[in-house]
């Protein structure tokens, strides 16, 4: 594990690169470089060695790393070792689509818990995972350590969905509402902007377009 806090930038590119091994064949791939990363992921050769050197020392020049062994010190500094449980609040079509999401667990986190105001969801499970009312939130995220919250309810329920997390302990929020987020400092909260994604895709959809437009005799 890092002894200190990764970045976002750097945890996502040691993702994709453990991503990248993780699919090569295991025939004729005893070894990997960071040339052969960087040329399949269309990324800067310098910046996968650099990132590469903060994970493992075991690399050498023209053979590159043992495939099996780099695998295992990314998982080990990524966290995948070990799970971090998360409680999941809204548990409408998104809410579970992510509890039905098996491959969360390959990346050291399970949702250990639901919640959801619907009666009709109460004491059913999706995915393995159980959906209880929200009046438990505190108690049962509490008794169960939960360091994650994911709320996945509309976005005029999030806030107080939030505020029964944070009451429930939990340490950092992954947020699918549309909603801006007000806790305490110490609770870390990630958005997913899901909208705003959108039409970033559809402006450089656009843009892309025009450009071609333009090319056009």
């Amino acid at each position: 594990m890092p002894t200190k806090p990764m970045s976002i930038t750097l945890c996502n590119r040691l993702i994709s690169y453990l991503r990248f091994i993780k699919q090569l064949p295991p025939d004729g791939h005893e070894t990997v470089s960071s040339t052969v990363i960087a040329s399949a992921l269309n990324v800067n050769d310098v910046q996968v060695r650099k990132d590469l050197a903060s994970v493992s020392n075991r690399g050498k020049p023209k053979i590159g790393y043992v495939t099996a062994e780099l695998i295992a010190e990314l998982e080990q500094y990524l966290g995948y070792n070990s799970y971090t449980e998360a409680a999941l609040v809204g548990a409408g079509k998104l809410g579970q689509a992510l509890m039905s999401y098996k491959n969360f667990e390959l990346y050291g986190l399970k949702i250990i818990a639901a919640f959801d105001s619907d009666p009709k969801l109460e004491g059913t499970a999706v995915g393995g995972v159980w959906i209880f009312a929200p009046n438990k939130i505190v108690d049962l995220c509490q008794r169960l350590n939960v360091a994650i919250g994911i709320i996945t309810t509309p976005s005029e329920h999030a806030q107080s969905a939030c505020d029964l997390l944070v009451a429930g302990s939990v340490r950092a929020i992954w947020n699918f509402a549309p909603v801006n987020l007000r806790v305490p400092h110490n609770v870390i909260v990630k958005n997913e902007d899901m909208a705003g994604s959108l039409a970033v895709l559809m402006s450089q959809l656009a843009n892309g377009a025009a450009k071609n437009s333009s090319k056009t005799p």
